[in-house]
């Protein structure tokens, strides 16, 4: 049996978009001898033939809102698979609660872009703008037929507002280096699964009684979890079923 938490890989993407083969290639040439991976795929969507590929594969439920997966057995690394034609936002404010019961720890969370569906359907990229704010890793895929200025410029999309995640590309379901990929360094926008740093200060400083400045700290609300009164999102994302064909 593992001595140490299973690392948990939380894998973001529009269906069709190429995760499993992303992952196929993470789990086969990222690991060491001795790991065990296991990929949880969601139950929602339809068996392929990359599935044989994956190793030890179990499926994981959608359940009004929270996310029910099977144990893990002794895996030292899973591959968590979002529903591609679901909210990812959805998705990832579901594993906030999830995480903590699901007997690994997040190592990073990874997001697979169809370019060719993002350059087709410039709505999606309000989209990915969400995944990639949540991502520690964006592995650029589907690039046939895109040209360089696209690509220049949907990076420079997320380089100009300083985002900290790695852009990788994704040729043939392989990327380049997939131990830098898994490398469990922390490069997301989004601090809601750091614990330390899961807070904001906000108030008027006042002085103790050493007349020193206290400020408030509250907990932090990221963007794209936020709720209006009504209970609808702030920032809301367009259904990715409307794009897919």
């Amino acid at each position: 049996m593992p001595t140490e938490k299973p690392l948990i890989y939380l894998i973001l993407g529009s269906a069709g978009s190429g995760r499993r083969e992303g992952v196929e290639d993470l789990a086969t040439g990222g690991l060491d001898e001795g790991d065990r991976a296991l990929v949880l795929l969601p139950a929602a969507e339809p068996a392929c033939e990359t599935d044989a590929r994956l190793g030890t594969v179990l499926r994981w439920q959608w359940e009004e809102g929270r996310i029910e997966a099977p144990a893990f057995g002794e895996a030292t690394h899973v591959f968590w698979i979002a529903d591609g034609r679901r909210n990812p936002v959805d998705q990832i404010e579901a594993c906030l609660a999830w995480l903590p019961v699901s007997g690994g720890e997040l190592a990073r969370i990874v997001c697979v872009i169809d370019c060719g569906l993002a350059a087709r359907h410039h709505e999606m990229l309000t989209w990915y703008d969400a995944c990639v704010h949540f991502s520690d890793v964006v592995l650029l895929n589907h690039r046939d037929g895109i040209g360089n200025k696209w690509m220049s410029e949907f990076q420079a999309r997320y380089a100009s507002q300083f985002f900290p995640c790695l852009f990788e590309f994704l040729k043939h379901g392989q990327v380049k280096n997939p131990a830098v990929v898994l490398d469990p360094q922390a490069r997301r926008m989004s601090h809601i699964f750091d614990e330390e740093l899961n807070w904001e200060v906000s108030g008027t400083p006042e002085e103790d009684a050493e007349g020193d400045e206290e400020v408030e700290a509250h907990p932090e609300v990221d963007p794209y979890l936020e709720r209006l009164a009504s209970g609808r999102r702030v920032k809301e994302i367009p259904d990715v079923v409307k794009y897919l064909a």
